[in-house]
């Protein structure tokens, strides 16, 4: 495998990375990789020493020049947009599947339109329960059982 490709690998497994950590970081870190893969793939940065430095600054460069440009548009509007406010009304009274057992002072799981949500109720649940969601706090729902 060519220097080049090896830091393509490196830039795409980066890039990657940033669907799984928050932040708007990986991801120019990961074109400062191809940036280097490009150089290296023209001939103009042979030397590992070479390289290293072009990652450096291309990603240093980015991060700072293209960040501020490009986490609203990466991460949604809703820190920087006070009418972007998720509507309650989208969960409060919806019913949801438990997925795995929830009781007081315990987190789990529940299953709300197909997606995977943590929950936490004051009701003790066990897996196949139907429950109602009643809040919302940040990512985690208020569920109670269904009458």
């Amino acid at each position: 495998m060519t220097p080049a490709q090896i830091w393509f690998l490196v830039g795409l497994v980066l890039v990657l990375g940033e669907f799984v950590t928050p932040g708007v970081i990986l991801v120019f870190i990961g074109f400062g990789a191809w940036l280097v893969s490009f150089t290296t793939w023209l001939g103009w940065t042979g030397s590992l020493a070479s390289q290293m430095l072009v990652f450096a600054i291309a990603s240093l460069v980015l991060l700072i020049g293209l960040r501020r440009l490009f986490k609203p548009w990466l991460m949604g509007f809703s820190k920087t947009n006070p009418d972007a406010t998720r509507d309650l009304d989208e969960f409060v009274g919806k019913p949801v599947r438990v997925v795995s057992a929830l009781s007081t002072g315990v987190q789990g799981k529940v299953e709300f339109k197909g997606a995977g949500w943590t929950a936490e109720s004051s009701d003790t649940l066990e897996p196949g329960d139907t429950a109602i969601i009643t809040g919302l706090d940040g990512l985690c729902l208020k569920v109670k059982r269904k009458a």
